[in-house]
C-alpha cells in the first residue's frame, strides 16, 4: 500500500524526509500518526523514527527552517523534539529493547525498523511510512495493523506475554485505546490482560492515572471500566470501585449492582459536561455504599450516610490515586457529600429555606449538582425516569427564583465577626460564632432578608436577649 496521497496535506513530513536523504538516513513517520491518518482522526503529533540518530536528524531538520523553531533534545533517551506552531514532531533512531522483571524501565540498544516495529504495544500502533524520495508513502506493515484496523481490534504484535509482562501500562492502554477507539479487544491479548494484571504494582500511580482519566474523558467510559473489571486490573489500584459490584438478596428484597450503576450514571453525564471532574464525582458518587450497606426487615437494604461517608473517603481515595489534593478534590468531595440533596427536594413540597440551604452549600456548583442528580436517575422504568425529571425541572426552576430574590450563592453574612467585635467591644470568642450563626440561620430560614440593614437590627436584638450591651 502506497500513501503518499494521504501524506501529501503534511509539507512538515517531505521536509523530514529530504533531510533524512541528505544524511543518508532511512526514515520513516511511525506509531499513533499513522493509525489516525488511515482512521482519518486529527492528530497534532508526529513520531519519526530512522535507522540511526534521531537526534541527528532532528538537528538538520531544525536548521531547514527559515526561522528558528524550538528544539528540545533529550541524550538520554536518544530522542529530541520540534514544536512547530501546533505540531510536536519526536524524533528518535530505531531501537530495540530488553527489560528486567521488576522494572518497566528498558535497557535500549541501536536496531533495525523491524526491532523498532516489534517492541511497540499493539499492531495498529506498529505501521510505519517511509518518507525517503525512492519509497516514499510505502506502507511498512509486518503484523497486519491495517486488517485490525478494519477490523477495529487491540492486538500485541508479539505474544501478550511478552509485550505485557515488558511493560505492564500497555495493558491499560489496550483499555484505553479500545474505549477510544470503540475496538474489541482480541481474545489472546484480553487473556494476557487477566494473566498479568498484578503486574500493574511495578506502574507508578501517575502513570497509570493518567491512562485512567483518558478513559474518563472517552465518549462511553463505562465500556473502558468493564474491561478494567473483567480483566481484574481495576482491583489492582481501585478496590472501593471494586467493591461496589455485587448484590445482595434477603428474601426477596435485593439493592441494585452499585457498580453497573455507577458506570450508568457517568456514561449519563458525559453529554452534559467535558469536565474531567464532574465525571469523577460520578465515579464516587455512591463509593461509600458498600461500607454503610445495612438490611432492615422492614425498609429493606438502606445506605444510610453514605454520602457524607463517601466526602470523607475521597481525599484518600485521589491521595492514592495520585489524583490532584486541591481544590479539585474538594469540589468533587463536595458534589459527592451534597448529591442526594436535591433528590430529597424531590419527594417532598420545597420550601425556600431548603433551597436557600442548598444554595449556601453549593455555591457556584449548584449547576453542576444538578447535572450529577440528573445522571443519577438510572431506572428501567421509563416514566419513572420521566417524572423524576420532571420534578428535578421543578426544583430548578425554584432554584432560579430564589437566588433572584434573595441571592444566597456564596453567600457571606452581612455582618462579620470583626464588626460584631468592634460594636460590642468584647474579644474573639464562642459569643461572636454564635451571633454570626444566629443570623446567617434567619437569612437562610427566610426571617429576614439577605441585607445589612435587616441582619444589624436582628444582631442587636440577639444581643440584647444574651445580655450583650453597645460599647460606649
Amino acid at each position: 500500500m502506497n500513501l503518499e496521497n494521504k501524506l501529501d496535506q503534511f509539507e512538515v513530513i517531505r521536509k523530514v524526509g529530504a533531510c533524512a536523504d541528505e544524511l543518508g538516513l532511512e526514515a520513516y513517520v511511525v506509531g499513533g500518526f499513522v493509525r489516525d491518518l488511515l482512521l482519518k482522526r486529527p492528530s497534532k503529533d508526529i513520531d519519526f523514527v530512522c535507522v540511526g540518530s534521531g537526534i541527528k536528524l532532528a538537528k538538520k531538520v531544525a536548521a531547514s527552517f527559515d526561522q528558528q523553531v524550538p528544539l528540545s533534545v533529550f541524550k538520554n533517551f536518544g530522542t529530541a523534539m520540534i514544536k512547530l506552531e501546533d505540531w510536536e514532531l519526536e524524533f528518535v533512531g530505531a531501537r530495540k529493547e530488553s527489560y528486567r522483571q521488576d522494572s518497566r524501565k528498558p535497557i535500549v540498544e541501536d536496531g533495525t525498523l523491524k526491532e523498532d516495529q516489534e517492541r511497540r504495544d499493539f499492531t495498529i500502533n506498529a505501521m510505519a511510512i517511509s518518507i525517503n524520495k525512492e519509497s516514499y508513502g510505502e506502507l511498512v506493515d509486518p503484523f497486519d495493523g491495517v486488517k485490525d484496523l478494519k477490523r477495529k481490534i487491540i492486538r500485541t504484535p508479539l505474544d501478550p506475554g511478552v509485550t505485557f509482562s515488558d511493560d505492564p501500562l500497555r495493558m491499560l492502554r489496550a483499555v484505553r485505546f479500545a474505549t477510544q477507539l470503540k475496538f474489541d479487544i482480541e481474545p489472546e491479548t484480553f487473556e494476557g490482560l487477566t494473566d498479568y494484571a498484578e503486574r500493574l504494582k511495578i506502574i507508578s500511580g501517575e502513570r497509570i492515572i493518567d491512562e485512567i482519566n483518558k478513559i474518563v474523558m472517552a465518549e462511553q467510559p463505562s465500556y473502558g471500566f468493564k474491561l478494567l473489571f473483567v480483566s481484574k486490573l481495576l482491583h489492582q489500584f481501585f478496590p472501593e470501585m471494586v467493591a461496589l459490584q455485587g448484590v445482595d438478596s434477603v428474601g426477596d428484597k435485593s439493592h441494585k449492582d452499585n457498580f453497573y450503576h455507577t458506570l450508568q450514571v457517568l456514561d449519563n453525564i458525559v453529554p452534559t459536561t467535558k469536565s474531567l471532574w464532574l465525571r469523577w464525582a460520578a465515579i464516587m458518587h455512591d463509593i461509600a455504599k458498600p461500607a454503610t450497606k445495612r438490611f432492615n426487615a422492614k425498609a429493606g437494604w438502606t445506605f444510610h450516610g453514605h454520602e457524607d461517608k463517601g466526602a470523607r473517603m475521597t481525599p484518600k481515595i485521589f491521595r492514592r490515586l495520585k489524583l490532584p489534593m486541591d481544590e479539585r478534590m474538594k469540589y468533587v468531595q463536595k458534589l459527592v457529600r451534597l448529591h442526594l440533596r436535591p433528590i430529597a427536594l424531590v419527594n417532598e413540597k420545597v420550601t425556600d429555606s431548603a433551597i436557600r440551604r442548598l444554595l449556601y452549600e453549593a455555591g457556584d456548583d449548584i449547576e453542576d449538582l444538578m447535572k450529577l442528580c440528573r445522571a443519577d436517575v438510572t431506572s428501567k422504568n421509563p416514566n419513572k425516569v420521566k417524572r423524576f425529571l420532571a420534578n428535578f425541572d421543578k426544583v430548578e426552576d425554584k432554584i432560579q427564583e430564589v437566588e433572584e430574590k434573595d441571592h444566597i450563592r456564596n453567600f457571606q453574612p452581612p455582618v462579620s465577626g470583626e464588626e460584631i467585635m468592634e460594636e460590642f467591644g468584647i474579644p474573639p470568642s464562642k459569643m461572636v460564632g454564635e451571633l454570626k450563626e444566629e443570623i446567617k440561620e434567619a437569612i437562610l430560614e427566610g426571617k429576614i432578608e439577605n441585607n445589612k440593614e435587616q441582619a444589624i437590627e436582628l444582631m442587636y436584638k440577639i444581643a440584647a436577649e444574651k445580655g450583650i450591651t453597645k460599647k460606649d
